[in-house]
């Protein structure tokens, strides 16, 4: 495949500029076909239970009310409108829904990512930045707010890298989405941030005459855009919110997602980096000042935290699209005839949905609970206790069964401090850390992972009792006059 515009196949072709409809297709279909894979996260669980609380409540939550240790401090969901569109999708479809919905998010963000890059690229160029996004998002790629939130993402920032192309103010009619945004998923935050870099290279490349306008334009747009993002339930609460997430400090590294990008290994984003530096110093390319900024900038992000590399994989090729056009080529202006087209769009919407009712009757879509203590919160529930230590990755099982947590997914609630001592506690990085928190919140019984290290010192400490044990999860009940063995004994009745 070459990065050179095919003119002549592309003028011949009467369904010319159809490639989004492709893409988006063939994507829906492959995240259907893999839809338990999008239930892969245990915090889809809460999200959903959070969703169907703000349906049956009417309202939004502003306190805790699903762990024992927080309950009754302020919360906020800055992601409540994605919640409750889970929540519906479930309550309707069962885990149909949620498999349905996010794929069709996903669908939609690849869809407009490939139809803002044929404006400027060839039709083979753009097909070889959507395989690499598609890669490097992939992993993130789950039943979560943030899915809903991307197709949203890449309108905001293609209309606004639209509009720096063209040396113009962007499109008034692109508040609505900051709006849609903010009610959706916490991360409007960066498409605030980003009006700043991205005005600054449409004043920058525009006339002389013309800039002074410009900068007018583009600051009331600004502003607008940030008096939009208050049209949440929570208004400045929700900024507010954000900020709390990103000062975490030193607990964003103990979370997964939150990592930096680790190439102790051979991965999907180096990979990429490699192809993108390989084809630039081959082709030559050049960019303007302000876009090589903007770009290093995602570049940083994703390297700063792995669950970033979606921003890059997604926004990237829209920095990129018009000076690449302006040194391989760009796009053939699209003079096919479109009257059949909207038979056409009309035609392949009622063949997946079809294709989708037939998959979804045929085929069961459930969380993936191997790794869920399934069996052992079934004991624990017998037991009628209100205090249980738990570990971080049970949360999300815990509330969606109604168990108040220690710990949970929110990790903004329960601050830097307290995640770092419960990690530090979980690993025995600091046993006494353990002591401390199972004296200071009077916990009845812990249930951890089996393998984890406080599970095992538990097992050899007296006044705690292994109840329950199987491969995932391990219930220690606290017995004063418990006496610890060598085998500690597991009670048959509570499997």
């Amino acid at each position: 495949m070459t990065l050179s515009v095919t003119h002549a196949t592309e003028r011949a072709s009467p369904l010319r500029g159809l490639l989004p409809l492709w893409v988006g297709a063939g994507i829906y279909a492959l995240f259907l076909l893999a839809g338990n894979r999008l239930l892969n996260d245990p915090d889809t669980m809460w999200q959903i239970t959070v969703g169907q609380w703000i349906i049956d409540h009417r309202a939004v939550p502003q306190t805790d009310v699903y762990s024992f240790t927080m309950h009754g401090q302020p919360w906020i969901s800055t992601q409540w409108l994605a919640q409750v569109l889970y929540a519906g999708a479930y309550a309707i479809f069962g885990w149909s829904g949620p498999v349905v919905l996010a794929a069709g998010a996903i669908a939609a963000t690849f869809a407009l990512l490939t139809k803002f890059l044929i404006r400027r690229l060839s039709e083979s160029a753009t097909l070889v930045f959507i395989p690499a996004a598609l890669a490097l998002t992939a992993a993130h790629m789950l039943a979560r707010p943030h899915v809903l939130a991307l197709p949203v993402m890449v309108a905001w920032v293609g209309g606004m890298i639209a509009a720096s192309d063209q040396r113009r103010a962007p499109s008034w009619w692109l508040l609505p989405l900051m709006a849609l945004w903010a009610n959706l998923h916490g991360g409007f935050i960066l498409g605030l941030m980003l009006v700043a870099p991205i005005a600054l290279d449409a004043v920058v490349s525009a006339e002389a005459q013309l800039r002074k306008t410009l900068v007018l334009r583009w600051a009331a747009f600004g502003v607008a855009a940030l008096l939009t993002s208050l049209a949440t339930p929570y208004g400045w609460n929700a900024l507010l919110a954000s900020q709390k997430i990103l000062g975490l400090g030193e607990a964003l590294p103990l979370i997964t997602e939150w990592r930096p990008a680790d190439f102790g290994r051979l991965g999907v984003l180096e990979i990429c980096l490699l192809l993108g530096i390989g084809l630039a110093l081959y082709r030559g390319i050049r960019l303007p000042p302000l876009r090589i900024v903007l770009l290093l900038g995602l570049l940083h992000m994703a390297l700063a935290q792995s669950r970033a590399a979606e921003v890059l994989a997604l926004l990237a090729p829209l920095v990129l699209a018009a000076p690449l056009a302006r040194q391989i080529g760009g796009a053939e202006p699209d003079q096919s005839n479109t009257a059949p087209r909207g038979a056409l769009f009309a035609g392949v919407g009622m063949i997946l949905l079809a294709g989708t009712v037939v998959y979804a009757s045929v085929h069961r879509f459930e969380p993936h609970t191997h790794g869920s203590p399934v069996a052992a919160v079934a004991a624990l529930k017998r037991l009628n206790l209100s205090r249980v230590f738990n570990d971080y990755d049970f949360g999300g099982y815990l509330i969606a069964n109604g168990v108040a947590t220690f710990i949970d997914g929110r990790t903004e609630l329960y601050g830097e401090k307290f995640f770092v001592d419960h990690n530090a506690a979980s690993g025995l990085m600091k046993p006494e850390n353990l002591f401390r928190l199972l004296e200071e919140y009077r916990i009845e019984a812990t249930l951890m992972r089996t393998q984890s290290a406080a599970t095992k010192l538990l097992d050899h400490i007296d006044g705690w009792q292994k109840i329950y044990s199987d491969d995932i999860a391990t219930i220690h009940l606290r017995k004063p006059g418990a006496v610890h063995t060598i085998g500690p004994v597991v009670d048959p009745k509570a499997k």
